[in-house]
C-alpha cells in the first residue's frame, strides 16, 4: 500500500537520496501509520469491552499512543526538512533523531503503565470472556501490525532514518505483544486459570525492551558515531580513482542528520606536482562527493615526498617498528628533517580504541626504538585519534 501511495504522491519516488523525497516518505509513511493505528485503537477497545480483557484494552490503548508516535513521526520528518537559518546553519536534519527518541520513550511508558495495569490485574483477577468476533479483530491487529512493521522496517533501510527503524521496532512490539494476547484469550477456552495479567507482563517487559533497543538507535547518531564501512569505502573509492592522490587519513564525517553529512579529509599527493593542476582536481574531488553521496567535502592537501630512496627506506623502518608493536597503528605524513647533529623523523601515527597500548605508551615506546636505529634518529610523533567505523 505504501509503494502504491508513494507512485501516486512523491514525485521521483525512486530517488531516495533526495532530501524533497525522504521528507515526503516520512510524511507519508506517518499518516499511513496514524489511520492504520487509530483503526486498530477502535477495534481492539470494543474487543476488550466486550471480552473484559486487560490485555486487550492495554493493546488497544497502546495503538493508540502508537497512533501518537506516527503524528510525531510525521512532524519530525517535516521540520528536519527544513532549511538552514541563521540560527542552524547545518540545518534542522537532527530533528529526526529527536523525533525517534521520542517515540522510544513513548514505547518505555507504555510498558511501564501495561506492567502496571498486569499486575493489578494478577491481584483482582476477572473473567475473560472470547468471542469469534474478538478473536478476528486480533487477528486482523496482528497482520497490519506485522505489515506496518515491514514498511517501516523497509523504509528505514532504504532512507538510513533512525525514526522510521524505531516505529518499525515498536510496530514489531506491538505484533508479538497482539500474539500473545490472542493466545492467551484462546486459552481462557480451555482453562480457569487467569493468564491475562501474567500474559500483560510478559508483554510489557518485550515492549520495554524493544523501546530500549529502539532509544539506542536514535541516541547514537546524537551523540556522535562512526560512519558506517560502507561510507568510508565509497568515499575512498571516489578519492582514489584520481590520479594524483596517493592515499588519504584524517577521514572525519560529521552527521547533522540524514542527508546532511559534512566531511573533511588529508589528501596525499606528490611533494613535486603542479600545484596548480592538483588543487583544481582536488576542487573537482570535492564536487563529485557533493554529487554522489550528497555531502559537503573539504580536502587538504598533504604533499609527500614520493622520489627519496633514504627517505623511504626510514619510513618502511618506522612501519615495521608500529607493526611490532600493534598491527593495527597506522602512519602517515611522515617526512625527515636533517641538522647538523640529528636527524627528526617526523610522522603521525593512528591509534585505535582497541590498542592494548596507551596513546603515550605507543609515543615513549616508538621513539625509544627510533634512538636505537643506526644514525642519529629522533622520533617527532603526532598521536591522531581513531575514529573507525561501525
Amino acid at each position: 500500500m505504501v509503494s502504491f501511495l508513494a507512485r501516486i504522491f512523491i514525485k521521483d519516488y525512486q530517488n531516495t537520496s533526495s532530501p524533497q523525497v525522504r521528507q515526503a516518505y516520512g510524511m507519508l509513511c506517518g499518516s499511513v501509520g496514524i489511520g492504520l493505528n487509530i483503526l486498530l485503537f477502535i477495534g481492539k477497545f470494543i474487543a476488550g469491552i466486550i471480552s473484559g480483557s486487560i490485555a486487550i484494552t492495554a493493546d488497544a490503548v497502546n495503538n493508540l499512543s502508537d497512533a501518537g508516535s506516527s503524528f510525531i513521526t510525521l512532524i519530525g520528518f517535516k521540520m528536519a526538512g527544513q532549511k538552514p537559518d541563521s540560527q542552524h546553519p547545518f540545518g534542522h536534519g537532527r530533528i529526526e533523531y529527536l523525533s525517534g527518541l521520542f517515540v522510544s520513550a513513548a514505547v518505555l511508558i507504555m510498558a511501564f503503565e501495561l506492567v502496571k495495569t498486569s499486575i493489578e490485574k494478577i491481584l483482582h483477577p476477572e473473567a475473560v470472556e472470547c468471542s469469534l468476533l474478538i478473536l478476528v479483530i486480533l487477528a486482523a491487529s496482528i497482520l497490519v501490525k506485522c505489515y506496518m512493521a515491514y514498511y517501516n522496517k523497509r523504509l528505514g533501510k532504504k532512507l538510513d532514518s533512525a525514526v522510521m527503524s524505531a516505529t518499525a521496532a515498536d510496530s514489531f512490539s506491538d505484533m508479538v505483544s497482539t500474539f500473545f494476547v490472542f493466545l492467551v484469550t484462546i486459552a481462557s477456552l480451555f482453562t480457569d486459570f487467569n493468564l491475562d495479567g501474567w500474559c500483560g507482563i510478559l508483554v510489557g517487559l518485550f515492549i520495554f525492551y524493544t523501546g530500549i533497543t529502539a532509544m539506542k538507535e536514535t541516541v547514537d547518531p546524537l551523540l556522535g558515531q562512526p560512519p558506517t564501512k560502507e561510507l568510508v569505502q565509497q568515499i575512498m573509492d571516489i578519492v582514489n580513482s584520481h590520479s594524483s592522490i596517493l592515499g588519504i587519513h584524517d577521514l572525519l564525517v560529521h552527521d547533522y542528520g540524514p542527508g546532511n553529512l559534512i566531511i573533511s579529509l588529508h589528501a596525499e599527493v606528490s611533494a613535486k606536482g603542479d600545484i596548480l593542476k592538483i588543487h583544481d582536481e582536488i576542487d573537482n574531488i570535492e564536487r563529485e562527493l557533493k554529487q554522489r553521496l550528497n555531502c559537503t567535502a573539504t580536502i587538504h592537501m598533504d604533499p609527500v615526498v614520493t622520489d627519496d630512496a633514504f627517505s623511504n627506506q626510514m619510513r618502511d623502518k618506522v612501519d615495521a617498528l608500529l607493526r611490532e608493536l600493534d598491527p593495527e597503528l597506522k602512519m602517515h605524513d611522515f617526512r625527515m628533517v636533517t641538522g647538523p647533529s640529528h636527524t627528526n623523523l617526523i610522522f603521525d601515527v593512528v591509534v585505535p580504541y582497541n590498542c592494548p597500548l596507551s596513546p603515550d605508551e605507543v609515543e615513549k615506546i616508538l621513539c625509544e626504538k627510533i634512538r636505537k636505529l643506526p644514525g642519529n634518529f629522533y622520533g617527532v610523533i603526532c598521536i591522531d585519534q581513531d575514529y573507525g567505523t561501525r
